[in-house]
């Protein structure tokens, strides 16, 4: 059972900047056989894909509202994916999650756009919140 443990997460002002770790276990194959991303829910909203890499990180996915702001990271060695967030804006506040798509899911659009189907959400995420 994929076991997702997501840190990082806080209380920052307006502006500001926040990283957030994900560390895997549990997989049932190589951690960088997996497509890994990042996912948010705020309140009353859907959850939302935020950013995705490939196994190699030779790849990666950005919705728009993040692009420019935020740089998604991950360190095979170590079973850790990071997300690093800056210029943190009050729309960004949300519960944030790591996913691990199984294998075979690689294209990090199609992880973090697609719909839920084979992603592995393991963990109890981490808040994040923006004040202005």
């Amino acid at each position: 059972q994929v076991h997702l443990v997501e840190s990082g997460g806080g209380l920052v002002q307006d502006g500001g900047s926040l990283k957030l770790s994900c560390i895997a276990s549990g997989l049932t194959f190589n951690f960088d056989d997996y497509t890994m991303g990042w996912f948010r829910q705020a309140p009353g909203k859907e959850r939302e894909g935020v950013s995705c890499i490939t196994g190699s990180g030779g790849s990666t996915y950005y919705v728009d509202s993040v692009k420019g702001r935020f740089a998604i990271s991950r360190d095979n060695a170590n079973n850790a994916v990071y997300l690093q967030m800056n210029g943190l804006k009050s729309e960004d506040t949300a519960k944030y999650y790591c996913a691990a798509a199984d294998p075979g899911r690689d294209d990090p659009y199609d992880a973090c756009s697609g719909d839920a189907y084979g992603l592995n959400f393991g963990g109890k995420g981490t808040a994040v919140t923006i004040s202005s």
